[in-house]
């Protein structure tokens, strides 16, 4: 496996709710199982969110994470989300790769009222899988045509302000890939001296490309003002805004602009023997959603993972295939017993082996979920490791090569560790099964699942 795809979607759906199907927004109505993208980031703004609805915000999923999670639950897990007042972020990502991601992390930059209220700014969500560092961001930035200057400042303002708790990825611009998406609110240049009526027939004869001409987010790139370090492929779809909620024509109290946009960087060369790449796929918008006076767009990219091979090979001169050196990264460092079954309205106990060093952390955590669970804040309950585990200071195991001893202590903290946990009586457990899943934390919530046991029913 060389390749991951990842698709991405930008909407301003301006208060409205889901009341449109989604899977065309996904790309979903006609896909195939094995063409599926590996993930799907999901980037929304003006959702709705009221001062005083601000606290149930926190505590529950609001409608548009509600929908995207049942449109891809069958074949996806949602690995984050990350909410600042009407700007939402989504991450999901295939099941099959739940092992592989390290690192999830967030961050948030308010911009609007010179950064004291978020109704404007950025929210972002970064991982690594299979050892490559992806940063995605979603902004929301300041509205009008004569607010060119806040826009750049605002951009500017993101970049310098958020960082992450990853050492070699703490700045946005330091992974080896970030998509940046959202309802960038450039419009046409001031001196371009067309009517929104102008501007519409200027559209409708497809003139797109001398319209694009005068597009300030293009303009400020090329001056090295803002989102120079990015890159973004000509949109060939008419402007997303302003429209009439619920038809398909434009509102002219405001002239026609691209203001919902999809961009990407590359650090192409941040590994030896190994370029990284980015090809996009698409680019284009769904003027089919008339929710809102935005409409949404999407891009679907194909990016390189680099191969790592010297991290991973025991011996430098073995040649491997790249599938073979992805299958070796994604061993499991948290590997649970076989579970039969649990009692219950009883405590149950289970073990569990470390296999690779990990850091000793107060915040690591195992939490029980349902069999198919489609988030990872999905847990029914959960227990923290340095309150339910203890230590199986003796291990018997296989001895290695050359050695007669059939069973040796471990107390070196780089050698497999055995722990056996153990969770409370759970009240009324649903006859369906469970399994328990091993999560990594540090005090600065940056998060890594590293085991998944089998699953297993209640009696």
């Amino acid at each position: 496996m060389e390749n991951l795809r990842i698709y991405v979607s930008t909407y301003n759906v301006g208060t409205s709710y889901p009341d449109q199907e989604l899977r065309e927004l996904l790309s979903l109505t006609n896909q195939k199982s094995d063409k599926i993208p590996d993930f799907f980031i999901l980037g929304f703004q003006e959702v709705k969110a009221q001062p005083q609805n601000m606290l149930m915000d926190t505590l529950f999923d609001d409608p548009w994470t509600t929908a995207c999670r049942e449109v891809l639950k069958k074949n996806y897990i949602q690995l984050k989300s990350v909410r600042l007042q009407g700007l939402l972020l989504l991450v999901f990502g295939l099941r099959k790769h739940l092992l592989n991601i390290r690192d999830i992390e967030s961050e948030y930059t308010r911009t609007g009222l010179a950064g004291m209220w978020g109704n404007k700014g950025a929210v972002s969500i970064r991982l690594s899988i299979y050892g490559c560092s992806i940063c995605f961001v979603n902004s929301h930035l300041s509205a009008h045509d004569n607010q060119l200057k806040d826009r750049v400042d605002d951009y500017n303002n993101i970049i310098a302000e958020q960082e992450f708790h990853v050492n070699e990825t703490s700045k946005i611009f330091y992974h080896d890939y970030v998509f940046w998406l959202g309802d960038l609110n450039f419009r046409l240049l001031e001196e371009y001296d067309k009517t929104p009526d102008e501007i519409e027939r200027m559209v409708v004869k497809k003139e797109l490309k001398t319209l694009f001409e005068h597009d300030q987010l293009r303009a400020v790139m090329k001056k090295g003002e803002a989102f120079s370090e990015l890159t973004e492929q000509d949109p060939d779809f008419p402007p997303t805004f302003k429209f009439e909620v619920g038809t398909p024509c434009y509102d002219h109290k405001r002239r026609p602009a691209w203001c919902d946009r999809i961009l990407y960087c590359v650090n192409s060369n941040n590994y030896e023997n190994v370029t990284l790449k980015v090809d996009q796929l698409s680019y284009k918008s769904h003027p089919i959603y008339t929710l809102s006076d935005h409409i949404p767009v999407t891009a679907d990219f194909m990016i390189k993972i680099p191969q790592q091979v010297q991290k991973i090979m025991k011996e430098p001169s073995m040649q491997l295939s790249v599938d073979q050196v992805f299958s070796d990264y994604s061993e499991c460092v948290i590997q649970f017993q076989e579970i039969v079954s649990w009692k219950a309205d009883d405590e149950n106990k289970t073990c569990y082996t470390v296999t690779k060093a990990i850091p000793e952390t107060e915040e690591d955590w195992i939490g029980l979920f349902k069999e198919n669970f489609s988030s990872l804040d999905d847990y029914v309950t959960y227990e923290y490791v340095s309150k339910c585990a203890t230590l199986d200071r003796t291990l018997s195991v296989s001895a290695p090569e050359g050695d007669g001893s059939s069973t040796v202590e471990y107390n070196s903290f780089n050698r497999p560790r055995k722990y056996e946990v153990t969770f409370p009586e759970l009240p009324n457990p649903q006859k369906i099964k469970y399994c328990l899943v091993y999560f990594s934390q540090s005090e600065d919530k940056v998060t890594s699942v590293l085991g998944v046991s089998n699953a297993f029913p209640f009696h």
